[in-house]
């Protein structure tokens, strides 16, 4: 009788169980031991298949969605990705609205997971007609037979962090982890861990990041919409112009602010110093992690964990890309443009 072969019935079962990496290098002045929870360890690269296939799971468990159904959803590209990899298992059609702030990179990979794009201008207001919330909705109502997942304003978001991301991290730790970092964009990530680990111990000190530009923060303070925190970013999958529901702010600590240029630069440090080829909201979440070690909010007897949220061959026309990082000003006295390390023999 044969060996019983060890093999995954499909994709969908490499979803969850990412590894938890000691960070060394680029922590190695700091007080404290510092983590990073490498979410481009998920078959589709991104914390985003979590959600991806939790909502879809969950609205097929409730006979919201049924064979031969579309998925239609907004997205900065990597949710996007996700739903498309589901679909295709699942046997949907997908029909995404993304920012026009998304990564060239991001936008291919969702033609490339055979969903239906429509890129919709990032600079504009939440209710604009032209802006991704307002298209994904018109696509929704005009097409039968579709289900809107609306990640932003959806509770099983938060669920599907809830329980796989926070219990893994409670366990990898031990139980030992004392502050958690991570970027809040949709706010289903950071939540529902938070949720999670706050459960087990309420004295766990969870810290959003959020960009620039983004109204996150100061509605963590104040409770109040303020129109006048938004204007442009370059940050995906950071931040908002909107508050999202799926954001829980009663399990947030606090927030930090950081900038469309040091994220970007630390993105590129966490590749060069600890060999971890991230992307954009990672180099957020270390940027985060950074200002707030200057602040001195650690010790020696600190257990950090740093959610990176996915892989940097999504921003390989961004940040990874020097022409794109000069055609934003970011190299100067302080960040010197890379030295050619590419020789063309002939």
């Amino acid at each position: 009788m044969a060996d019983q072969l060890h093999v995954y019935d499909n994709v969908l079962q490499l979803i969850g169980n990412t590894p938890l990496i000691k960070l060394n290098r680029i922590t190695k002045d700091f007080d404290g031991d510092f983590y990073a929870k490498v979410e481009a360890f998920n078959p589709g690269h991104s914390s985003k298949d979590r959600i991806a296939l939790h909502i879809l799971e969950e609205a097929e468990r409730k006979g919201v969605l049924k064979p031969g159904d579309t998925i239609i959803e907004t997205t900065s590209g990597n949710t996007g990705f996700s739903i498309a990899m589901v679909s295709i298992i699942k046997g949907y059609e997908c029909i995404l609205a993304v920012s026009s702030k998304s990564s060239p990179d991001k936008i291919d990979a969702l033609k490339a997971m055979g969903a239906k794009v429509y890129v919709c201008p990032a600079n504009v207001s939440a209710d604009d007609p032209r802006s991704y919330y307002s298209v994904a909705k018109r696509l929704h109502e005009e097409t039968k037979g579709s289900v809107y997942i609306n990640q932003y304003f959806n509770e099983s978001n938060i669920d599907a962090h809830f329980n796989t991301t926070g219990p893994e991290i409670w366990n990898q730790t031990n139980g030992e982890i004392t502050h958690l970092i991570a970027c809040s964009g949709t706010g289903g990530t950071i939540s529902g861990t938070a949720r999670f680990l706050k459960s087990k111990n309420p004295n766990i000190k969870i810290i959003g990041v959020d960009a620039y530009g983004s109204v996150i923060q100061k509605y963590h303070a104040t409770r109040e919409f303020d129109a006048s925190e938004i204007y442009p970013y370059r940050i995906e999958g950071l931040g908002k112009n909107l508050i999202p529901t799926a954001t829980d702010f009663d399990v947030i600590d606090s927030f930090v602010k950081v900038s469309d240029e040091t994220a970007a630069h630390s993105a590129r440090e966490i590749a060069q110093t600890e060999g971890l080829f991230v992307g954009y909201t990672s180099g957020a979440a270390i940027q985060g992690l950074k200002q707030l070690e200057a602040e001195g909010i650690f010790d020696s007897n600190s257990k950090v964990v740093v959610i990176f949220p996915d892989h940097g061959s999504r921003y390989m026309s961004k940040v990874f890309s020097d022409k794109w990082m000069r055609a934003q000003g970011f190299f100067d006295s302080e960040h010197n443009e890379e030295v050619q390390t590419i020789e063309y023999i002939k």
